[in-house]
């Protein structure tokens, strides 16, 4: 992998706004690679800083995909995100 491929992704998703999202492709794509969409998700599943929210991040089919504190989890944050 690519030295600045990481933290490249991580300012992306930095960036993404409460209630909103981005599929992994758009963050790869944003990010210069566009087809490295699973290194965006491996990148992602390492994260633990509540800077990054990794949870704003969805599959492209509209599916929630993986988190690394669990997919209920994920799926909590994003619901209570809509509602604000």
């Amino acid at each position: 992998m690519v030295p600045y491929f990481t933290p490249k992704v991580l300012r992306i998703v930095a960036q993404i706004s409460s209630g909103q999202t981005l599929t992994y492709q758009e963050v790869a794509k944003l990010a210069g690679k566009p087809k490295a969409y699973r290194a965006v998700g491996n990148i992602l599943s390492k994260n633990y800083d509540p800077l990054i929210p990794c949870h704003r991040v969805i599959r492209s089919d509209g599916k929630i995909g993986g988190y690394n504190r669990g997919t209920s989890k994920k799926e909590q944050l994003l619901r209570e995100e809509q509602r604000r």
